[in-house]
Order: C-alpha cells, then sequence, then structure tokens
C-alpha cells in the first residue's frame, strides 16, 4: 500500500506540474523554482512534513522534496551552528543531490557532442 501512496501522491505532484506547463505561460525553468520554493515555504509552516510522513518518497523525489530538505536542514543547522546555519544548513542537507547532479552533468558532459540549435 505504501508503494500505491507514494506513487499517487508523487504522480499528483507531477500532475500539477504538468498542468502549469500545459495552461500557462511560465517556462518550465519558473515552474521548477516555484516548486523548490513552495516545498520550503510549506516545510516552513509546517505542512509539508505531514505530506511527507503521509506520502514517503512520494513526496521527497519531486522537485518540491527539494525545497522541504532545504528548510529541514537550515532548520537543523539554526539549532546546531545558530545563524550561522542560516547559510550553511540547506547546501549541507542537499548536498550529495548537488554532488550526484554536478557529476552527472559533467559525466555527460564527456561523451555527448555540444551543438547550436
Amino acid at each position: 500500500m505504501q508503494i500505491v501512496t507514494a506513487f499517487v501522491t508523487g504522480g499528483l505532484i507531477c500532475v500539477a506540474g504538468q498542468l502549469l506547463i500545459d495552461k500557462t505561460a511560465l517556462t518550465p525553468a519558473r515552474i521548477l523554482t516555484a516548486f523548490v520554493v513552495a516545498g520550503l515555504v510549506l516545510s516552513a509552516v509546517g505542512l509539508y512534513q505531514p505530506l511527507a510522513d503521509f506520502a514517503k518518497e512520494g513526496a521527497a523525489v519531486p522537485i518540491s522534496g527539494f525545497g522541504h530538505l532545504m528548510a529541514e536542514g537550515v532548520r537543523e543547522a539554526l539549532r546546531k551552528d545558530g545563524a550561522w546555519g542560516i547559510l550553511t544548513g540547506g547546501l549541507t542537507a542537499a548536498a550529495a543531490g548537488i554532488s550526484a547532479a554536478v557529476a552527472g552533468s559533467v559525466g555527460a558532459a564527456l561523451v555527448s557532442k555540444s551543438r547550436d540549435k
């Protein structure tokens, strides 16, 4: 049942993004940014954690989960390091994902050939 819950929740988040792409003039970059900020804001007001507890990876994998991850990192670093945690917490919490994205991008750049459109 947990797999179904995660799949449906993640799918609904993706459906919201697809509707924004299809029905608005927003660019994909703005939509991605909006989802990260929405995850951060929902986490800050305490609404994303119940969703994450309910849907598990269905709420963690979409890009809104990245905003939640960064907000939780800042919250934890604030408790641990004080005001310095505002600057370091989000990046510390998301370091593995950011590193994987950079490594994957470098790998793709090494094996592919760039060209003008």
